[in-house]
């Protein structure tokens, strides 16, 4: 099935800073450098190298990569379908917004995509992009299909580095009980617009500050904070959320407004 894709994710609209010669106020540029002769080196005498011990390499020139990269013809190919739940976020890579591209194609887009919707799967297919070959996972999404770029299982780090020494400790009582509650007292529907990027509003502000000629203020960082016992905690939390109950069925009704004697 021929398609587009456009980048779903972007970091184009964060604050991006250049490198400044304080002195001379003038922008910065990069060069590399032979360590050996402490000169730079001209884009032509640069050439990708592998290193095979230490300061020991073996030079792979551009046309010897022609025999790895693959064919980009614009497609996806569907090898099969998973059900959605059976994907390891993990594995998950860039987002991205997949269009139907070329005569004929939007038909095949949209049964694509309500079949997809219907069973409740996925589509793992296999794509070409920027100049690497690349698994995708396909979903329905809306109106149309969205795709992520997926990890391959050699670039997915196991988990067990990271658990395999977690302790088993089986949870009950009344620590579950209170962390249940409030689980269940916060519950919400996702809104990724009640999410802010905190930093990048500061360093906004920061940038405004700066050009408007504004006295910077930095914050005192805050004291570290007692080790507190999670179930006290959790108590805590429980009661605060009780309180809040209590005081919103307290709040008093307006009174219907009375009818003057005529």
């Amino acid at each position: 099935m021929p398609v587009a894709l456009y980048t779903a994710a972007s970091t184009s609209e964060r604050t991006s800073f250049n490198m400044v010669n304080r002195a001379t106020g003038n922008r910065l540029r990069r060069e590399l450098i032979d360590p050996t002769t402490d000169q730079p080196v001209a884009k032509e005498d640069q050439v990708k190298g592998y290193e095979l011990d230490k300061d020991q390499f073996v030079l792979i020139e551009e046309e010897d990569f022609a025999g790895a990269l693959p064919e980009a013809d614009k497609k996806l190919a569907i090898g099969q379908f998973v059900d959605c739940k059976e994907v390891d976020p993990a594995f998950l890579d860039k987002p991205y917004y997949v269009t139907p591209s070329g005569p004929g194609a939007e038909a095949s887009y949209a049964v694509l995509r309500e079949a997809m919707r219907n069973r409740g799967v996925a589509a793992i297919a296999h794509a070409v992009l920027f100049r690497r070959y690349r698994a995708v996972l396909l979903r329905a999404s809306g109106p149309g299909i969205i795709a992520h770029t997926m990890n391959f299982d050699y670039q997915v780090r196991s988990s067990a580095a990271a658990f395999n020494d977690l302790p088993e400790i089986e949870i009950k009582g009344e620590m579950l009980d209170l962390a249940k509650h409030i689980i269940g007292s916060k519950r919400g529907t996702f809104d990724i617009e009640g999410f802010t990027d905190r930093y990048e509003e500061k360093v906004a502000e920061l940038v405004r500050a700066k050009i408007e000629g504004r006295e910077i203020h930095v914050p005192k960082p805050a004291q570290p904070t007692n080790v507190v016992n999670l179930l006290d905690a959790l108590r805590a939390s429980a009661g605060a959320l009780a309180k809040q109950d209590k005081a919103a069925k307290r709040e008093p009704r307006k009174a219907a407004p009375t009818r003057k004697a005529g």
